[in-house]
């Protein structure tokens, strides 16, 4: 225990006091709005409960895994990118869905505890890692044809296990990190104009044979939300109206007028959150949000060497993008 102690407090005296102050009061205030919800009746006390835990999990975490140098972790792909990659393998077999996710099984149910984990997230970590290591090892070479397509390679298995699991949206976000770390990395704009206009020429194709009519219907839905209000534009136009009901400065958290969106606490938390304080509080809220993502990116920058500018871009690209 004095161990564990020992290492907090040498986490707080080297971190950032400033980032860390901004994600414990971004996790604390996620447990806040879920206590909302439970107080309005929609989900049950142990949604709450465990994302204390998680919180103080992820803390914990955070002060044990800074005892080792970035470089040395990177260095331990061989052990820790298999264990990640057989985690998503196994969602293609005993994964489970969750709610209306039809299409989506990329969860497993940890035995006797009632919780559920996401590979994919674990996955997420052990790509940016190994793939800052990769690409601090042909940094000088990365331009040439052969190495370009080793790294693309490298970034495509990852990303179509997830597409295999039915999970299209962290799909895109491999693909933000993947390219965010490739243009940090020096890759010449020549390729990122090629890059662009290739998918540009492709997306018809990709739009009319291999979208399904569910996955068109959402990408659609997000343009114009009634333009099926009563099937796949039924959450989006839910959470509009939430949005809007909470005007400048919101409803509160504990008042009995909250305009209800189905499963308000995963995917449509934002739309609870400005119910409850407005415009204004969004602003602070997406502010904060920022600020991780910006000060992550400039520690980055500050990094002594090049590898750990390459792993602060890719968990910056991973925030950035789901925000």
């Amino acid at each position: 225990m004095n161990h564990i102690w020992s290492s907090c407090v040498q986490f707080y005296k080297r971190t950032d006091r400033w980032l860390l102050f901004f994600c414990l009061a971004c996790s604390v205030f996620s447990a806040f709005l879920l206590w909302g919800i439970y107080l309005s009746g929609y989900i049950k006390l142990r949604v709450f409960l465990v994302q204390l835990f998680a919180t103080a999990l992820g803390f914990f975490g955070a002060c044990f895994l800074s005892g080792f140098d970035y470089r040395e972790l990177a260095g331990l792909w061989k052990i820790y990118l298999p264990v990640a990659g057989g985690l998503v393998f196994l969602t293609y077999f005993i994964g489970k869905q969750r709610y209306s996710y039809i299409d989506d099984r990329a969860w497993l149910e940890i035995p006797f505890l009632g919780l559920s984990l996401q590979p994919s997230e674990i996955l997420k970590l052990a790509f940016i890692f190994s793939f800052a290591l990769h690409l601090e090892k042909v940094r000088e070479s990365i331009n040439q044809p052969r190495t370009l397509a080793l790294l693309c390679a490298h970034g495509a298995v990852p990303t179509l296990m997830i597409v295999a699991q039915g999970d299209h949206g962290t799909a895109m976000v491999f693909v933000a990190i993947f390219a965010s770390m490739l243009f940090t990395a020096g890759l010449h704009p020549g390729y990122i104009l090629a890059a662009g206009g290739t998918a540009a020429a492709v997306s018809p194709l990709v739009w009319f044979f291999i979208l399904d009519d569910d996955k068109r219907g959402r990408i659609l839905t997000i343009l114009n939300p009634e333009l099926d209000p009563s099937g796949v534009g039924w959450q989006q136009s839910l959470g509009m109206t939430a949005i809007g009901s909470g005007q400048i400065f919101g409803r509160g958290f504990f008042s009995d007028d909250h305009y209800s969106v189905i499963n308000a606490q995963d995917d449509f938390m934002f739309s609870y959150l400005a119910e409850c304080i407005g415009f204004v509080g969004c602003v602070i809220v997406l502010g904060a949000l920022f600020f991780i993502a910006i000060r992550t990116l400039t520690t980055g920058l500050r990094s002594e060497d090049h590898i750990g500018t390459y792993i602060c871009t890719g968990v910056f690209a991973a925030i950035a993008w789901q925000i």
